[in-house]
C-alpha cells in the first residue's frame, strides 16, 4: 500500500466532523516565528472566552430555561438537565424498538436465538444500554463482545450478530455513554477511558455469567481504539482469546500542530460545545448506497456537529496507542480497507508490523471503505472474522 493514500485527519468513525471544530481558528494559528501574532491569538482568545462568560449570566440562564422546552436547546446550544434526561428516555424507547432480527430471518432454524436488550449500570452509575445473540441449539463455541464506533450504536450489528449466530457464536453489544439508548448527551463523551472502563466492566459480568466459554473482544473504529487499550491491561487480555479490529482509530492528528496544544484547554472550558461549521456533509463510509441511507436515517445515530471534548478525547487515546503498540501482546486480528479515508489503514499495518503479539493477523481489502461490515461485501469479512476466532480456538480443543 502506498503512503500517499490520502485519509481526512481528526476522523475516527465521525465522517470528516472533527476537522472543522478548529479549523475555523486556523487563520488565526501562528507562525512559529511569529511571537507577535502568538500573543494577538491568544489575546484574541481571551476575549472571545470572557464574552461567552458573560453571555452565560445568570439573568440570560433565566430567560433561557423559561423559553426552552424538554427536549429543546436553548438559543446557546446548551442542554439543560431536565432536557438531556428527556433525550435519553426518548432515544432508549427508540433503541428498545430496534428488531434484532429482520422479519425475514424470524422463526429461520438457523437464526433461532433468544435476543434480548437489558441495562447495564457501570462503574459511574451509568445506565447503559446492552443487547445480546445467543443461539437455541447447539454448544456455544465462544462468546464476542462488540463495542460499536463513534456516533453509532449496537442495534446496527444485527447482521453480523445473525452471522455469528450460525456458527454457534453468542453476542454480546454496548451502548457506549452518550450514545444509542445509553445515558449521557447524546454524542457526548466525557472521557474515553470510560468507555474503556465500562468495556471492562461489561466483559466481567459475561465472563462472570459464562465462566467456561471463550470470549472475544470486537471494536470498530473508534471503538477498535477502546477495545485495544481495554486489552493493554494484563487482567483483561486473560479474559479473552483475542480481539478483532475493525478500521480502527490508531492515528488520529490534528490539522495543525497547535491546534494539538489548543485542544486541551478548549476540552476544559467548554467541553459540550459544538461547532456549527463543524457540520459538513460525511465523507463515504460504504460503497453500498443503502447502508449509507440507513447509517445516516437512523436516529439513534448522532450525526451532529462533534463536540469539542470529544474531538479531544479522540487525540488523546490515538497518541496513547501510538506510544504504546510495541508493547501489544494480545493476540489480534485488524482488517481495514484500502481506500478508508477516515481511518489510516497504514495504522493499522504498523499495528500488526510492530506489536509483540505471538498472534497477529491482518486483512487489508482492496477498495473497501471505513464500515466493513457495511460494505457490499460484508458477509466475506464476517467470515474473515470466524474463521480467525476458530484458529484462534483449536488449541483448546485439542
Amino acid at each position: 500500500m502506498e503512503r500517499g493514500v490520502p485519509v481526512e485527519e481528526l476522523t475516527s468513525g465521525a465522517s470528516g466532523l472533527i476537522i472543522p471544530v478548529f479549523r475555523n481558528i486556523r487563520r488565526f494559528v501562528p507562525s512559529p516565528a511569529s511571537p507577535l501574532r502568538v500573543l494577538l491569538f491568544l489575546h484574541s482568545l481571551a476575549l472571545w472566552f470572557f464574552r461567552f462568560v458573560r453571555r452565560r449570566s445568570p439573568s440570560a440562564s433565566r430567560t433561557a430555561a423559561t423559553a426552552a422546552s424538554p427536549r429543546r436547546r436553548s438559543s446557546r446550544g446548551s442542554w439543560s438537565v431536565a432536557a438531556e434526561e428527556e433525550d435519553v428516555l426518548r432515544r432508549r424507547a427508540i433503541a428498545g424498538g430496534v428488531k434484532m432480527v429482520t422479519t425475514s430471518e424470524e422463526g429461520g432454524a438457523d437464526v433461532a436465538c433468544r435476543c434480548r436488550t437489558f441495562v447495564f449500570v457501570g462503574p459511574r452509575r451509568s445506565a447503559l444500554f446492552c443487547r445480546s445473540w445467543v443461539p437455541v441449539s447447539g454448544d456455544l463455541r465462544g462468546i464476542i463482545l462488540i463495542i460499536h464506533g463513534l456516533n453509532e450504536h449496537s442495534g446496527r450489528y444485527s447482521h453480523f450478530a445473525k452471522q455469528l449466530m450460525t456458527c454457534n457464536f453468542g453476542v454480546y453489544a454496548m451502548d457506549w455513554i452518550g450514545h444509542g439508548g445509553s445515558d449521557g448527551l447524546h454524542g457526548y463523551v466525557p472521557s474515553l477511558d470510560y468507555v474503556v472502563e465500562d468495556t471492562i466492566k461489561f466483559l466481567e459480568k459475561i465472563k462472570s455469567e459464562n465462566p467456561k466459554i471463550p470470549c472475544f473482544l470486537f471494536g470498530h473504529s473508534t471503538g477498535g481504539a477502546v477495545v485495544l487499550k481495554a486489552a493493554s491491561y494484563p487482567y483483561v487480555e486473560a479474559m479473552v482469546e483475542g480481539i478483532i479490529l475493525t478500521s480502527p482509530a490508531l492515528r488520529v492528528k490534528p490539522a495543525h500542530a497547535i491546534l494539538g496544544a489548543v485542544a486541551p484547554i478548549f476540552s476544559l472550558v467548554l467541553p459540550k460545545f459544538q461547532f456549527k461549521g463543524a457540520n459538513k456533509r460525511g465523507i463515504p463510509v460504504s460503497r453500498d448506497p443503502a447502508a449509507m441511507l440507513a447509517k445516516y436515517s437512523d436516529p439513534l445515530v448522532y450525526t451532529g456537529p462533534i463536540r469539542v471534548r470529544t474531538g479531544h478525547e479522540i487525540l488523546r487515546l490515538s497518541s496513547y496507542l501510538q506510544q504504546s503498540m510495541k508493547s501489544v501482546t494480545v493476540p489480534f486480528l485488524v482488517l481495514h480497507g484500502t481506500a478508508d479515508r477516515v481511518t489510516d489503514p497504514l495504522a493499522s499495518q504498523d499495528l500488526h508490523n510492530v506489536a509483540a503479539s505471538r498472534h497477529k493477523d491482518i486483512k487489508l481489502y482492496e477498495g473497501f471503505l471505513h464500515d466493513l461490515l457495511f460494505e457490499p461485501e460484508r458477509d466475506e469479512v464476517g467470515t474473515d472474522i470466524i474463521n480467525w476466532m476458530l484458529r484462534m480456538l483449536q488449541p483448546q480443543s485439542l
